[in-house]
């Protein structure tokens, strides 16, 4: 490697031309990262005292170290957004200067003969920088003065058009640009084929602008090592296609997602977002193979991904299937976090495994999951690991029983909620306040209707205002408790629906919103139906009509059918225990010490969580949420306590715990505490609890 200091323009001067390889990601500064550099640079030339403004690096490896003459283009694996912004503003500079020339060295004809293009050359050898695919397009397009392509890079475009403005705002007082522009310095850093991996320094590179997406790691390990000739066609064939059915903005908000959902149901284990490419990296090595294998089942997934996630603009309200409308909800739901399961059920449809009816059930089956729970404000910390191993629990010769009897088998915390409680729940829920408020009305006016409504068009009405001043028409409807009705039931289901004449409503009496022009007699919605035939709206009312929303709710969100107990039987996944009871512990004989400590110990660890459940063992009594996070060992004079949870994750103040990693021992964790008195209780639960929430947490 050879790295020195160097002006900005004279390295553009003196190289032929920089080529960004194809396995780098296109151009992605946006206009807060153009916004710092033009201030940089115009900070930098405003100012005598500042003799030089450092862009960082320019790292770049030559196409052919061995090539004795004629053209060499250096490829670049650092620097491309400041080598494209840079030459954006070089540009839109010269558009401006024309034939002046107020600073020696800035004219239009020497800007472009200099840093933009190659005179001595011809066609796209004369030009300083060629990106990739779409950019290369927008680029030629902005640098030849001509309208940008079709299908063009909207960064790249929106970013020209920044900087052109910024130029045309300094009038003619261009000096602190040139100067600044002068005064740019970066290290020049030249790679050797011999000895420098560039995959390792492209790792390490996050220096200015913006860092490096897990999708952009991932693509460089997969294509930077290859002869030019695999990097091209393994690209062309399935990372641009990728790219393309992501498309731009989607492509960047959503791939590294895609990338975790892929490989939780590859590995079965959730990496963090931040680790996706070291999960990536290791899950490769894991499966060996080809590299066209491994590259194939990615594309093979984002096609799957890009089906389900992402909005089929292609799509006319005629031309979708009941699959469509179905990931269509799901979408608006917001579940993220069952992409594993459905990325392994779509494969499966795919290879026929599943029908596309049952693909749909299974997916309605998900969405009635996660809103159930919401209406019912069950946490969703135990949302993850309930879907990223759903699929390698199911049987998949009997597939959508075999789905429906797994859901039916959750546990407590992770339950699937019964008709009696999400009804109950929905009718008092305040779902106006509901993070996506549209998407259940939605689903509630447009369930079996074969002409869908666009709900969008549409804004929720609360039919009893919500203006805390009512009027005396609507006190007296209300009766003499109103503030207290208005309160309950003002953002329930019952008191909400959608309108095209909110404004036209107003806090107007129900008579009259019934009545008038617009009004709940004329309305088609299916959510207004009866409205227009009730003589007042109270308390009665409300209640009477939420809960025939909540019926209707318990339809349209439904639960798996009731199976009978030996189907559940032979879907269950529960582990045979042996059959022990606490009488097979002589520590604790009834009448004991050790017995009276082990049930004040148990009563507190059975209050945790009702989803918590107990198992008696040979050597210890386990207690599990998702697993044993505390096991209990009796002995003697004491209990010994197993915590699940690393010793370097434990707070304990009193430094009562033991660190047993590595060291033989009965029970599931490697934390141990020993508990001998009642007293101690407090201090010991503290501790137990934090194997608890470790647990839910993760």
């Amino acid at each position: 490697m050879k790295a020195e200091a160097t002006k900005m323009l004279d390295l553009l001067h003196n190289s032929q031309q920089f080529i960004i390889p194809i396995y780098q990601r296109t151009y992605s500064w946006t206009k807060q990262e153009c916004d710092q550099l033009w201030k940089d640079i115009i900070r930098t030339g405003g100012n005598d005292n500042i003799h030089a403004h450092f862009m960082g690096s320019i790292v770049y490896i030559l196409r052919d170290p061995y090539l004795a003459s004629g053209q060499n283009p250096l490829l670049v694996i650092d620097g491309q957004q400041r080598l494209t912004s840079l030459l954006l503003i070089i540009e839109a500079l010269a558009r401006r200067l024309g034939d002046a020339e107020p600073h020696d060295g800035f004219s239009a004809r020497k800007l472009r003969n200099r840093y933009l293009r190659d005179p001595d050359e011809a066609g796209e050898r004369s030009y300083k920088l060629l990106l990739t695919q779409t950019d290369k397009e927008t680029l030629l397009s902005i640098l030849e003065q001509k309208d940008p392509p079709k299908e063009y890079s909207s960064l790249l475009q929106a970013n020209f058009e920044f900087f052109e403005k910024r130029v045309n705002a300094l009038g003619d007082n261009l000096k602190s640009l040139c100067e600044g522009l002068n005064k740019l310095m970066v290290i020049d850093t030249s790679l050797n084929h011999e000895y420098d991996n560039p995959q390792l320094i492209f790792e390490s590179m996050n220096s200015t602008g913006r860092a490096l997406s897990q999708a952009d790691l991932i693509r460089n390990f997969i294509l930077m090592g290859l002869e030019s000739k695999d990097q091209e066609r393994l690209y062309n064939y399935h990372w641009r296609p990728m790219e393309e059915a992501f498309g731009q903005k989607d492509y960047v908000q959503h791939f590294d997602g895609f990338m975790r959902h892929y490989l939780t149901v590859k590995t079965g284990e959730i990496p963090r977002i931040g680790d996706v490419y070291d999960a990536f990296k290791k899950h490769a090595q894991t499966v060996g193979g080809k590299v066209d294998d491994l590259l194939a089942d990615l594309h093979t997934f984002a096609g799957y991904y890009c089906a389900m996630a992402l909005d089929p603009k292609t799509l006319g309200q005629e031309t979708r299937t009941a699959l469509d409308i179905a990931f269509t909800d799901l979408r608006k739901l917001k579940v993220d976090v069952a992409y594993p399961l459905l990325l392994e059920l779509y494969h499966d449809y795919k290879k026929s495994q599943l029908s596309e009816k049952e693909l749909e059930q299974a997916i309605r089956l998900v969405e009635s999951y996660i809103f159930r729970r919401a209406v019912c404000s069950i946490p969703t910390n135990s949302h993850n690991k309930t879907f990223a191993n759903f699929a390698q629990e199911l049987k998949k010769d009997r597939y959508l029983e075999s789905i429906q009897a797994h859901l039916l088998g959750l546990p407590s915390y992770r339950r699937f909620p019964k008709d009696k409680e999400f009804k109950r729940e929905f009718v008092k829920r305040d779902l106006y306040n509901f993070s996506r408020r549209h998407y259940w009305l939605d689903r509630l006016e447009n369930h079996d209707r074969k002409d869908p409504i666009k709900v969008d068009q549409y804004t929720i009405e609360h039919i009893l205002p919500q203006n805390k001043k009512l009027s005396e028409k609507w006190r007296e409807d209300l009766g003499p408790y109103w503030k207290d009705v208005q309160e309950n039931w003002l953002h329930t289901p019952g008191n909400l629906t959608l309108t095209m004449y909110n404004a036209e409503y107003s806090d107007h009496p129900f008579e009259k919103k019934k009545e008038m022009k617009g009004g709940f007699k004329d309305s088609h919605l299916r959510l207004n139906k009866g409205l227009g035939t009730l003589e007042s709206w109270n308390e009665e009312a409300i209640e009477k009509r939420a809960n025939e929303m909540a019926e209707k709710a318990a339809r349209v969100w439904a639960a798996p059918p009731s199976l009978p107990d030996e189907v559940l039987s032979y879907h269950s996944q529960d582990e045979k225990v042996a059959d022990y009871s606490i009488d097979d512990y002589p520590q604790l004989v009834l009448g004991s010490p050790m017995r009276a400590l082990f049930d004040a110990f148990r009563k507190e660890v059975l209050a945790l969580d009702p989803c918590v459940s107990e198992e008696y063992r040979r050597h210890y009594i386990a207690y599990k949420a998702e697993t044993n996070f505390v096991d209990v060992e009796p002995k003697k004079s004491r209990l010994r306590l197993w915590l699940n949870l690393r010793f370097h994750e434990l707070r304990d103040p009193h430094g009562v715990a033991k660190d047993m990693t590595n060291i033989g021992h009965h029970g599931s964790g490697d934390v141990a505490v020993d508990l001998s008195k009642l007293e101690d209780i407090d201090d010991v639960m503290s501790l137990v609890r934090q194997a608890y929430e470790n647990q839910m947490d993760e």
